[in-house]
């Protein structure tokens, strides 16, 4: 009996565009995801396996229902640290309305004119 977490002993069996099948042994068969090759983009999975290849693999998920297998590789390997250059004196520069006038006024200013004409309409009916 298998055990998520575990390191199991395999080979491949089988590779589709999605992934690989590998054989653990005992007529069990799992599946590494493309995505669970390796860290970073994998545009063709035949780059990292191959048929007939024997790896270890990292049990990710055991599905309780059809008892299929989710297998990875990448969980073996160190994660990349991707590190981004960026100048010495390196400003951010932040957008300000401080000086933008887009023509509206204050309500406070508004407010007579708006009383004076609610009088006038409230007058005429």
């Amino acid at each position: 009996m298998y055990h998520i977490g575990e390191q199991v002993t395999g080979t491949v069996t089988g590779i589709q565009p999605y992934g690989a099948f590998v054989d653990l042994g005992d007529n069990t068969q799992g599946l590494i995801h493309i995505s669970e090759c390796h860290y970073g983009f994998v545009k063709d999975i035949h780059q990292y396996l191959s048929v007939g290849q024997a790896l270890t693999v990292v049990i990710l998920d055991i599905d309780e229902f059809t008892g299929k297998i989710s297998l990875s590789l990448r969980c073996l390997e160190e994660p990349k640290a991707v590190t981004i250059d960026q100048p010495e004196n390196h400003h951010k520069h932040y957008w300000t309305s401080r000086n933008v006038h887009e023509g509206f006024t204050p309500i406070a200013d508004r407010r007579h004119g708006w009383e004076q004409e609610a009088l006038r309409e409230f007058v005429r009916k």
